[in-house]
């Protein structure tokens, strides 16, 4: 039987620009099978916390663009579960927006926010551990967030320095956090990883909607402000309109830096389940089946000649591609754009995004 007062909340409304050009504007990677599993990135995400909430419980919030995806991904879910975003805003007005909508139904919910396009291995370890960090969360008025523990000096997360010696009393695995750190630069992670302090941020937070409303009008009361004015218009036909509106003067910022930076009663779980964002393009090439010469293909039609370690994708049409003389290299094609990049350069292809919306248009990202 599970918890009616468990809520999810999923963040789909990002566009994947690490490894575009297969995840673009019109289909972000979360709408897509990155693993060849028959299942999307963001259904795999529902599936898991299917396990955790009711479904009914389960919120997707997503850009207005991505209302006709979700719900062909979706056909069985409510439109109210289907929170839509007139603009984007970051992390924290997402949640501001999720949170009053939940409190309109439920307010003793108790809620895990979670991305909707990262992949875990060990699934059933997954589902205890939220479930361990929802009855926490529902026990104490603590922000909990999921850490990882790192296996290598990745400069594509960010970093939670915790306290060993302040772990929660009942559960060895999780401690009161010290520092947050974006994405260091090698050297630095190098050294959080020797240091054996630093946990991989997951991005992943539980916490009882009471907690965290305190915290937004603590830290974020501008943000908070503009969401209570709706109370009343949540779950009604006014509410799209109220939301278009205050979204128009709603600044952008994240979780992250709002809040959990903040706060002095953020915990973290040190967990280890087999977690990647799927982030980048070397962490999907981590993931798939790899041929004799360490090389990914996805597509049809591929011939490779003293190529290797290289991941390339084609989308499956009537198109022969010959690669020669490749090593770790990106090769990837979708509709009019062609990228050819080093995998060791590939915090660049953001740059790229950005470089080629000014000088060509919208229409190639």
């Amino acid at each position: 039987m599970l918890n009616s007062n468990y809520y999810c909340v999923i963040m789909a409304g990002g566009v994947g620009a690490r490894i575009w050009p297969m995840s673009n504007s019109s289909t972000p990677k979360q709408f897509m099978d990155l693993l060849g599993e028959g299942r999307t990135l963001i259904q795999k995400t529902f599936d898991r916390f299917a396990k955790i909430c009711p479904k009914e419980n389960i919120y997707i919030v997503t850009n207005k663009t991505y209302h006709d995806l979700t719900r062909e991904q979706f056909p069985d879910i409510s439109e109210e579960q289907i929170i839509l975003e007139p603009f984007r805003r970051n992390t924290a007005p997402c949640i501001a927006y999720a949170n009053y909508k939940i409190k309109a139904k439920n307010p003793n919910a108790v809620i895990v926010v979670a991305p909707s396009d990262h992949y875990i291995e060990k699934e059933d370890i997954f589902v205890d551990v939220i479930k361990s960090g929802m009855n926490i969360a529902a026990q104490s008025p603590c922000l909990l967030t999921i850490g990882i523990q790192p296996t290598t000096p990745n400069t594509g997360y960010g970093y939670i320095q915790y306290n060993e010696d302040e772990p929660l009393a009942g559960n060895p695995s999780v401690y009161a956090v010290k520092t947050f750190t974006e994405k260091p630069e090698l050297e630095m992670a190098k050294n959080f990883l020797d240091s054996g302090e630093f946990l991989w941020n997951a991005g992943i937070f539980m916490w009882s909607l009471d907690t965290i409303n305190k915290a937004f009008e603590t830290f974020l009361p501008d943000i908070d402000s503009l969401f209570k004015q709706g109370e009343g218009l949540y779950n009604t036909p006014e509410e799209p309109n109220f939301i278009n509106r205050i979204y128009q003067v709603c600044r952008k910022i994240s979780i992250d830096y709002g809040i959990m930076e903040k706060a002095d009663n953020v915990k973290v779980y040190a967990a280890n389940f087999g977690w990647s964002d799927l982030g980048t393009w070397s962490s999907l090439y981590d993931l798939r089946k790899k041929d004799e010469k360490q090389n990914v293909v996805f597509g049809n039609h591929v011939k490779l000649y003293d190529t290797g370690k290289c991941i390339v994708n084609i989308p499956k049409r009537n198109k022969v591609v010959v690669i020669q003389g490749l090593d770790d290299y990106i090769v990837a094609e979708n509709d009019n754009v062609l990228l050819i990049c080093k995998k060791s350069e590939e915090q660049q292809i953001r740059q790229y995004v950005t470089d080629i919306q000014v000088d060509f248009g919208k229409e190639f990202v």
